[in-house]
């Protein structure tokens, strides 16, 4: 029919429309009318954009006989709209004008259904019948005879709705409620995938930025939480950015860009153009070589307040972020917010629940306190504790009597004046020596005896280097790196931090989030003792002084974790090589990391023989884990397994590699400890030659541990230096000392495979 003859009112012709449009759904009636209103009209394109009065927003499902995949949903208030279609709507008569003034996407959409630009259209507006509003609006694209038959055009399209708005706004309402029981449905599958993440905060997150970039179609996910105290939004789980080094977490202020305004606004930000936005920050895009275009960024709330961000970016099936993304994101955060709040309630239950388990453990383990008889023996010891050579470096701690140790602690205490000089009581001071050698378990290296010797080479160190005096350390300083050497691997497992982890202990469920598992359990232990009854040696100092002092152990103990070392071992390098700066406290506090791994390794600076019985007990610990995990149904690393270790190679990588990099260092700095690096050279010598040895007890069908226990093993070793020296100067025990071929060589600690094969 042609709308140069159209007769306005034709109700045969709208029965026959209303006929076909029975029983249909919303897309194929609008599909109809579309058609039949280019039929009638010689448009070449007309859609249908109703509004839905209570969202306020135009929808679009259809143009011309083309369903969309997605619909196009336009606030009323939305700018774009204003110039056109919504032109019509607030001044309720039909408009003419140009079609460049619609939405870009939709314009791509009427580009795909006709051969030829459109240039004009007719926005056609239509009265609800009952409530005081436009129901919808009807486009016709490029109608024929512009000038005359605007008016009939408009007179027909208003005629034909008296008839068929109703049916359409029912279809209407049904494709809404069918929406939104989709979108409820879907919210409530994402609601049970969440709460499934709740034991894992991270797990969560990553659960939440997934589900919303399904939600919305997005490229990509950002989730900052808010940190109060800080006044930052910080984000610790990261959505497909690559940089070219690692990011722990990444800190916005609140007062910062897109993210910042919506966590102190409160409001959703949906932004088309991210590039011509004024809070946009492009700083990261050009790190990444992400482009973004456009952003959906929302509040997330738990029942009070908002917790945090979320923040879209890129819509992979339209040209920006609609109103139905703006409503699904909305729904979400409530979820996300209640999922996060009960996460970290969670963590802090099972954190609770580590906790008293542990204690109970702890409990169980160290069933009986320090008594007071036991602290007046101790103070009241008869022996002269007069060893010859106790404050010399080759001395071995380990030749002193195992019951006579803790009053050779109380000995260094008052040798180095620490006693005297903080007014340290002397009953507190037994008391807590006696709870930290019962903190200690009997593993077969990292026990009482181990940690002795540590803290007498902090006590040697502090003697002979005149660590005080020259000013490296200030008294409070080296009272805490003595006390830090004591304590530093109180309540060891016998196991190591990945073992930790690995098997998800309760150690590795309080402390594997912040790394270093063991050195903060050894930590954690000593600030309990300190806090026990009668056993605080700081309680003399000044607040400051305390303070500084609880900073101070926090530092050495954690120092001690070997991966620790290896992160800081080149800037410890650089600080020997360009001259160390005691003023400057950043080296200062390296410097005394440095001191604590000597301290820790230094049963590698002792003689041949001991450094023999101490290798004994490290890989007497190690096969013990080997062996634990074997039964657990895991391969150990080759340096636990004891039927695959080689000792004396691993000993020469672990000397070469750490030890004696580590004690060169320290020579450079304090000529004094040269002769160290010269015994742990004879004791990497001895270790190679043990190594033919190995070869030749391997061949006869024994084993590494037993070889190393082969009391022949002493014997060959003793005539093949004698033979090479032709006397006996070159005896070994003369020549070396060695190893702690882990000291703290918890191999999955390590950050090199060259100090121990496969430490990782």
């Amino acid at each position: 029919m042609n709308s140069l003859h159209l007769e306005v009112s034709d109700p045969g012709s709208i029965l026959l429309l209303l006929q076909d449009l029975a029983d249909l759904p919303c897309t194929l009636v609008q599909q109809k009318l579309n058609k039949y209103f280019q039929n009638v009209t010689g448009a070449k394109v007309a859609f249908l954009a109703p509004i839905l009065f209570e969202t306020e927003e135009m929808v679009i499902h259809v143009v011309g006989e083309k369903i969309l995949d997605r619909e196009l949903r336009f606030p009323v208030s939305w700018q774009v709209i204003n110039h056109a279609l919504h032109r019509a709507v607030k001044q309720r008569k039909s408009m003419a004008q140009n079609i460049t003034e619609l939405d870009q996407e939709l314009l791509q959409h009427l580009r795909s259904v006709v051969d030829v630009a459109p240039n004009l259209f007719l926005s056609i507006p239509i009265q609800h019948p009952i409530k005081d509003h436009i129901a919808l609006v009807v486009c016709l694209v490029d109608y024929e005879n512009k000038e005359d038959a605007e008016h009939n055009c408009t007179k027909f399209v208003q005629e034909c709705f008296r008839y068929c708005l109703g049916l359409l706004l029912s279809t209407l309402r049904c494709q809404e409620e069918a929406r939104l029981k989709i979108q409820c449905q879907n919210l409530l599958a994402v609601s049970r995938k969440l709460f499934m993440r709740l034991g894992d905060l991270s797990d969560l997150l990553r659960e939440i930025m997934a589900e919303a970039r399904k939600l919305t179609n997005a490229e990509r996910c950002s989730l900052f939480l808010l940190d109060l105290e800080q006044q930052d939004l910080v984000a610790k789980v990261f959505d497909g950015v690559v940089t070219g080094k690692t990011v722990k977490e990444m800190r916005i202020s609140l007062n910062q860009g897109i993210a910042g305004h919506v966590a102190t606004s409160g409001k959703l930000l949906n932004i088309r153009n991210a590039y011509s936005h004024p809070l946009f920050y492009r700083g990261i895009d050009d790190v990444t070589g992400f482009k973004t275009r456009n952003i959906l960024c929302f509040p997330i709330r738990d029942e009070e307040r908002i917790i945090g961000v979320a923040q879209l970016c890129n819509k992979m099936d339209g040209l920006y972020f609609d109103v139905f993304d703006e409503e699904v994101a909305t729904a979400f955060s409530i979820y996300c917010g209640i999922s996060i709040m009960h996460s970290i309630v969670y963590k802090k239950i099972q954190d609770a629940q580590a906790r008293n388990k542990l204690s109970n453990e702890l409990m169980m383990y160290h069933m009986q306190q320090v008594e007071d008889e036991a602290v007046q023996a101790l103070l009241n010891c008869r022996d002269d504790h007069n060893i010859k050579d106790f404050d010399q470096f080759h001395f071995s701690p380990r030749n002193i009597p195992y019951r006579h140790m803790p009053c050779y602690v109380l000995k260094m205490f008052r040798d180095l004046g620490f006693i005297d000089h903080w007014k340290i009581k002397r009953t507190t001071l037994a008391r807590f020596i006696l709870y930290v050698k019962k903190g200690y378990r009997d593993a077969p290296y990292h026990n009482w005896v181990h940690a002795f010797s540590v803290a007498h080479f902090a006590y040697l160190m502090i003697k002979n280097l005149e660590l005080i005096g020259d000013l490296y350390m200030s008294h409070l300083q080296a009272l805490v790196f003595l006390v830090s050497c004591l304590c530093h691997d109180i309540d060891h497992r016998g196991t190591n931090n990945s073992f930790q982890t690995k098997c998800g202990t309760v150690l590795a469920s309080l402390y594997s989030s912040e790394g270093s598992v063991m050195e903060r359990h050894h930590l954690a232990q000593s600030m309990c003792i300190l806090n026990t009854e009668g056993c605080n040696i700081f309680e003399s100092l000044t607040s400051e002084e305390y303070s500084e002092a609880l900073d101070l152990l926090r530092n050495n103990i954690l120092a001690t974790d070997l991966a620790s070392h290896f992160r800081n071992v080149d800037k410890q390098q650089a600080i020997i090589c360009r001259g160390y700066a005691k003023d400057n406290l950043d080296q200062r506090k390296q410097l005394h990391a440095m001191f604590m791994t000597c301290c820790d390794l230094s049963d590698q600076t002792k003689t041949w023989k001991v450094s023999k019985k101490t290798a004994e007990q490290i890989y007497d610990e190690f096969f013990s884990q080997g062996d634990l995990e074997k039964s657990m149904g895991t391969a150990p690393i080759e340096m636990m397994d004891r039927e695959r270790a080689s000792i004396p190679d691993l000993q020469v990588q672990f000397i070469t590699n750490l030890v004696l990099p580590l004690f060169t260092n320290l020579a450079t700095l304090f000529p004094l400890t040269e002769q160290l690096v010269n015994v742990i050279k004879d004791n990497r010598e001895v270790w190679k030659v043990v190594k033919s040895l190995f070869q030749k007890y391997s061949q006869k069908g024994t084993t590494g541990m037993d070889i190393l226990l082969d009391p022949r093993l002493d014997e060959e070793i003793d005539k093949t230096f004698n033979s090479l020296a032709g006397n006996s100067e070159g005896s070994p025990e003369q020549e070396t000392s060695e190893q702690k071929a882990s000291c703290d060589c918890r191999p999955s600690e390590m950050n090199s495979t060259e100090v121990m094969p496969e430490s990782n």
